[in-house]
């Protein structure tokens, strides 16, 4: 579709709003050249309109009424294009925001809502190619920016353990199906937690791997320096077996390093863990939000990693408690600028985007600004205030801080193999009822935060794993290793699982089996 050529009014809009002082003859003569140069963009359009694929026909289906459990589905599908290779026969959900090309996705908002991807995230195509049948699309929240499963446009996802309680976000239906027994896997998001938070909740593993090691090309993004995509499985080994099919480059996303390689996270977990050294990190526990079970849930699964052999000891790293301040900043003005500003890819960077979603989204959000969730408002008040008044000093402050606090943990994982403390401060809390404002629903949305954030910023690798259940709800551990050691840190997570004879499931698991 051609761009429009402005008229008049709207050069002297920009104009004013880029304060240019240009009287308006001065607008009038640049008119013209404006329109010249604007002819490029109807070229570019032309050449990639012809060079662009139409999304392949895939059958897919909304959940008719009381056939949705958990309210965890936003479409079913049943996608398998091979009958081979280290997934076949597993059936895998994928999180909203993430695409499957003929099948539509909304990132848990209706912002997106009608959005069709023509093309597979790379993630989505190596699952296929290794077997997998993609069974739909999992709900996640809006735009991803809320750890509760309870700001998505289709409604709260219900926990399968307790369904008063959120699920966990963002993404929150990909935990609750795995959980459920209703998919074999799924796939999920963490910029701020949303694999471990969900994960933690539903009592699974999610594994948040470092930074660049899972091409996020085709996931919508938040902010490409905490963006991750990553496992939400039952087992360790499934978690392990998913990392080994999708980690790797693409060429396409340039959060990967130029020199990227990948193990044989599966085959990492028969080498064994004696003499691993685990350090019990001290700040991670005893957080204003704490509560007295969680962390006395973490301490006995601490005792179950010395039963398996490892060595374990307490560890200080001071700057834990100044990561999610940093955490703070960026997430905030960096999805100011990109997830919202600039369309949810941003600019400035070599990689492939998704020009179909950036208009598409772009334009409803643009209509209608109403249409973001609370969260997203929190994020743009305090985002675009802090932009417009220090002009992003602080976000530069910030990301000049986050090697200090990554150095904090290296010095820390000098000493030790691998880092653990709570994944959350406590349990999957209550659901708000209809009707909550807007500070219980932010309450709520972002209350865990605390150890799971600073390692987006860092990008260590770091996996949940289910602790002892607390008066019946799921608690969750995290480890956490050094960059792109992830099998060091899936080993231990192994055999923690092995020695405390694989984690228990809710009676709706039970059930579906």
């Amino acid at each position: 579709m051609p761009l429009p050529t402005p008229d008049h009014e709207a050069l002297t809009a920009v104009a004013a709003g880029y304060g240019l002082g240009l009287s308006s003859d001065e607008v009038g003569e640049y008119a013209p050249v404006v329109a010249g140069l604007l002819a490029s963009w109807d070229a570019v359009a032309e050449l990639y309109e012809a060079e662009a694929p139409a999304p392949p026909e895939r059958a897919w289906s909304r959940p008719e009424a009381g056939a949705n459990p958990y309210n965890a589905w936003y479409v079913t599908t049943s996608i398998t294009e091979s009958s081979s290779g280290p997934l076949a026969g597993r059936s895998v959900a994928i999180k909203d925001n993430t695409a499957v090309a003929g099948v539509p996705m909304t990132n848990g908002s209706t912002t997106i809502e009608g959005f069709v991807p023509s093309t597979d995230a790379t993630i989505v195509r190596r699952l296929l190619d290794a077997g997998a049948t993609i069974a739909g699309k999992a709900v996640c929240e809006d735009l991803c920016f809320s750890g509760a499963g309870i700001t998505a446009s289709t409604g709260h996802v219900e926990n399968p353990w307790d369904a008063s309680r959120h699920a966990g976000g963002s993404s929150g239906g990909s935990a609750a199906l795995v959980a459920g027994g209703v998919v074999d896997m799924a796939t999920g998001g963490d910029q701020g937690g949303s694999i471990r938070i969900p994960a933690s909740d539903c009592g699974l593993v999610g594994h948040k791997p470092t930074w660049g090691l899972v091409p996020y090309t085709g996931a919508f993004p938040i902010e490409a320096t905490i963006d991750h995509v990553g496992p939400i499985t039952r087992t360790v080994s499934d978690a392990a077996l998913m990392l080994s099919v999708i980690a790797g480059p693409d060429g396409h996303d340039p959060r990967q390093p130029a020199n990227l390689q990948v193990q044989d996270y599966l085959g990492a977990l028969g080498q064994g863990v004696q003499g691993l050294r685990v350090g019990v990190v001290r700040e991670g526990f005893g957080l204003a939000e704490s509560e007295p079970e969680t962390d006395e849930a973490v301490r006995t699964a601490v005792g179950a990693l010395a039963d398996a052999g490892m060595t374990v000891s307490e560890v200080s790293v001071p700057w834990h408690l100044h990561g999610p301040r940093i955490w703070d900043v960026i997430a905030t003005e960096g999805a100011t600028a990109q997830m919202v500003d600039t369309y949810g890819y941003g600019l400035n960077w070599k990689g492939r985007y998704d020009p179909e979603v950036m208009e598409h989204y772009g334009r409803r959000w643009f209509e209608d600004g109403s249409r973001f969730p609370e969260t997203v408002d929190l994020v743009l008040l305090a985002g675009k205030y802090a932009l417009n008044t220090t002009h992003g000093r602080h976000y530069a402050m910030a990301q000049n801080l986050a090697p200090k606090l990554a150095a904090a943990y290296d010095a820390a994982l000098a000493e030790v193999d691998v880092l653990v403390m709570p994944t959350l401060p406590m349990r999957a809390t209550v659901r708000p009822g209809e009707g909550a404002r807007p500070p219980e629903i932010l309450g709520r949305a972002l209350e865990m935060l605390a150890n799971t954030s600073p390692f987006d910023v860092t990008g260590h690798p770091a996996c949940s794993v289910p602790a002892p259940l607390a008066d019946g709800l799921p608690v969750g551990m995290m480890l956490v290793g050094r960059q792109f050691e992830d099998a060091t840190v899936l080993r231990a997570a192994h055999a923690y699982e092995q020695a405390v004879g694989g984690f228990p499931a809710p009676a709706a698991a039970a059930a579906s089996v």
